[in-house]
């Protein structure tokens, strides 16, 4: 049986534990071994949860651990790469609440938060964080190191590249894509295809910057 490492031990980690507990194969494919953070102070105060097992700097992967990484923002990848740099690999987590269409498929590595939906013949590539409550339509095409959270729709045909951050509450209609390196602010109705490297938000989202 595997143990799972948890990549950051502050308050996405503890609910990432609470996760990983709830999700497919919990007790028969994996176990929880613990936690691993720069801040080796960052479960202080808290109880009941595994311990924490150094820093993420350096951490040498056993062979039979495996990861989830509860990190956000421009630090997630490079954490991520650096454990797979030292022959880590990472857990696909996919809740057992996830409602999974017909030929969906989802890469290495992604996490699908609770109650989610994901449509038939939608495609999830690799190191994705989709958070609970989110629907992502049929056909859908959502490429690697994405962020998607909590309660967002991806109309059906809606392509996501790669290394986005698509925020609380947003709606991405029919057939838009969504290119990489762009953020979508919270609450957002996003109509039309969004630049690489730009920031939209509003209804009907517009460029920020």
């Amino acid at each position: 049986m595997k143990q799972l490492v948890i990549i950051g031990a502050g308050g996405m980690g503890r609910t990432f534990y609470d996760m990983a507990r709830e999700s497919i194969g919990y007790g028969t494919d994996y176990t929880i071994k613990g936690f691993i953070d720069d801040n080796l102070a960052a479960l202080d105060g808290f109880e009941n949860y595994p311990p924490l097992l150094g820093i993420i700097t350096g951490y040498q992967p056993q062979a039979d651990e495996v990861f989830v990484c509860s990190i956000g923002g421009g630090a997630r990848r490079k954490c991520m790469e650096q454990i797979i740099a030292n022959g880590g690999s990472f857990l696909t987590m996919i809740h057992k609440t996830v409602r999974l269409g017909t030929n969906v498929e989802i890469g290495e590595g992604s996490v699908i938060g609770a109650f989610t939906t994901i449509g038939a013949d939608a495609k999830v590539g690799k190191y994705n964080l989709i958070q609970s409550y989110t629907v992502v339509g049929h056909d859908s095409r959502i490429g690697n190191w994405n962020r998607i959270d909590t309660h967002c729709t991806l109309v059906g045909g809606t392509i996501v590249e790669d290394e986005t951050d698509i925020h609380t509450g947003a709606m991405i209609s029919h057939n838009v894509t969504i290119e990489s390196n762009s953020r979508v602010a919270a609450c957002s109705f996003v109509i039309r295809r969004v630049k690489s490297g730009t920031t939209v938000m509003g209804n009907p989202a517009r460029r920020l910057v």
